[in-house]
């Protein structure tokens, strides 16, 4: 269980909480890329992994050694739109080859770039950059459909906006992929900001924002979410693809209203 979820959870009464279900995978099927660093280099390594023997993957992870911890922590999971994943150049020991995630000028987009289009397709629907950079995919197509139904539910009576927000975890992996390409894993934090219309009018949290609203009517609501993301990145300029990402919400903040009126 995340802290987002372990948050969200307490918030509940006893009987609305579902019972928690642990997270685990194939650890014997799984399937590992390690790259061979050099010395003084972080240690890290992706994970493809199974939810059962036999099945395709529905996951993939990256694995970071932190010394300072004296352990290894899993930094990153994805879940998987398509589990069809790119081949991973491998060298004839087995070893996947890092590549620099963030400005490698030998791909067609860097972590940063790809950062900027998966959050112009929550703003704008991927009007500026997103459909720019990605092709559709199912991965990219979920992230245009969150901005288009969700900023239309209200009607004329509230709006929503989407931002980027600033971003704690700017670390990015990088796999070269047979076809000269990359396999990339970046991570990126967005707010929606729901807006009543007018005065008189308040927004009702739902169960699930207990936590942190605590059943307040407010005039405006601003919701942050942490989110990984994945996407395989040509050699040459032609469209890179989001082949899945997963968000949690970590906060939920606004200003209660002076009376209770009206319902947004």
């Amino acid at each position: 269980m995340s802290l987002s979820d372990y948050t969200e959870t307490e918030g509940l009464p006893a009987k609305d909480r579902e019972p928690y279900k642990q997270w685990s995978y194939d650890s014997a099927h799984a399937k590992l890329y390690i790259p061979r660093q050099a010395g003084g280099q972080d240690r890290w390594f992706a994970a493809a992994l199974l939810d059962h023997p036999g099945k395709a993957p529905s996951r993939l992870a990256v694995f970071a050694e932190r010394p300072q911890h004296k352990r290894w922590e899993m930094v990153s999971v994805v879940d998987l739109d398509s589990p069809k994943l790119p081949k991973i150049a491998l060298d004839r020991d087995g070893y996947a080859t890092a590549v620099a995630a963030d400005g490698n000028k030998q791909l067609a987009a860097d972590a940063d770039l790809l950062r900027t289009a998966v959050l112009d397709n929550f703003a704008t629907g991927g009007t500026r950059t997103g459909t720019k950079v990605f092709t559709p995919t199912e991965a990219s197509k979920r992230q245009i459909k969150v901005h288009n139904e969700t900023g239309t539910r209200f009607g004329s009576q509230a709006s929503t906006v989407f931002d980027e927000a600033p971003n704690r975890y700017q670390d990015a992996y990088a796999l070269k992929t047979a076809d000269g390409g990359a396999l990339v894993l970046f991570s990126h934090t967005h707010t929606q900001t729901d807006t009543v219309a007018h005065s008189g009018l308040q927004l009702n949290p739902g169960k699930d924002d207990r936590a942190w609203l605590h059943d307040v009517p407010r005039t405006s609501i601003r919701y942050t979410f942490v989110c990984n993301d994945a996407a395989t990145v040509p050699a040459k300029a032609e469209p890179s693809r989001l082949i899945g990402y997963t968000c949690a919400r970590t906060n939920a903040s606004g200003p209660p209203v002076p009376t209770q009126l009206h319902r947004a």
